[in-house]
């Protein structure tokens, strides 16, 4: 269970914050000052180191963090492509908001000055569990030793693995995040309806680098050769193209729907009425969803 196809593409939100995790872990990791991140009740309460809060949210404590970490981030681009840059740049700023307030609360509780929790983006990993096991569906189903899995166990594994890798450290932060999805979901104060300004998700596609996915597709020529546009449509409208009746989408576009979570029939009927339109069709199969 890949998350549909490789790469970033229609996931450009993704693939900036990827690549801030990525550099802000080997900036820190370089200068030793992994023991250095992390909230704890001195540095919030006391001592009002604040930077950590920022940094907290983007750098990972460790290697094996990192790299189950990244992996995740990876694979829950499918909702940046189910729901779109914008409101998932929303869902980014609330799970991580939330997931935040969750842990000053429980340090202000527990008042424990020997508790420090690990870094990293955890609130938003562990709050796309929340529409991970709820809107993307099982496709395969399979047995080892007698052990039922499906192609959704390795994503649960590795999310584990990350939620015990530092313990009581690491388990409280996931807590949070799951905690923070769980809110997201309800729809409350109609925060899934909400969209930033166009200009800051289009500020990501142009920050990022260029996406290592599949290439796009070519535009179409125009069959008429080289006949001077006024020429062509005059020359078109005395002898119109014959327009076929059914345009079988391609496979790998039903392949992207259906790892979005759409049924295989659904997502072909879709693309077939947006005429293989991969935007229109997630856009129908969406609206034809109750809510």
């Amino acid at each position: 269970m890949n998350g549909g196809p490789s790469g970033f593409n229609n996931a450009p939100v993704t693939r900036a914050f990827v690549i801030a995790c990525a550099l802000f872990t080997v900036f820190f990791g370089i200068q030793g000052r992994f023991n250095k991140l992390g909230l704890s009740y001195q540095d919030i309460f006391q001592n009002f180191r604040l930077w950590r809060l920022i940094v907290s949210g983007f750098s990972f404590s460790s290697a094996p963090e990192l790299m189950f970490g990244l992996y995740l981030l990876y694979y829950f681009r499918v909702f940046e492509r189910q729901i779109g840059s914008n409101k998932y740049s929303v869902f980014i700023l609330f799970s991580i908001t939330v997931s935040f307030l969750f842990e000053v609360l429980t340090l202000a509780l527990l008042k424990d000055p020997a508790m420090k929790l690990t870094s990293g983006p955890y609130g938003l990993i562990f709050a796309s569990f929340v529409p991970f096991y709820f809107d993307i569906p099982v496709s395969t189903r399979f047995r080892v030793f007698g052990v039922h899995f499906s192609d959704k166990s390795f994503i649960y594994l590795a999310g584990l693995q990350l939620l015990i890798s530092s313990l009581n450290r690491s388990l409280l932060p996931g807590m949070c995040g799951i905690l923070a999805g769980s809110l997201y979901r309800p729809n409350f104060f109609r925060i899934r309806k909400a969209k930033f300004p166009e200009f800051i998700t289009s500020f990501f596609s142009r920050l990022s680098l260029p996406s290592m996915g599949n290439p796009p597709a070519a535009p179409s020529r125009n069959v008429l050769g080289s006949i001077p546009s006024h020429a062509g449509r005059q020359a078109e409208s005395n002898y119109p193209l014959p327009v076929p009746s059914t345009i079988e989408p391609p496979e790998d576009s039903i392949a992207m729907l259906v790892s979005m979570g759409f049924d295989r029939n659904s997502a072909r009927q879709a693309l077939v009425q947006a005429r293989n339109d991969i935007n229109a069709a997630t856009n129908i199969l969406l609206e034809a969803q109750p809510h």
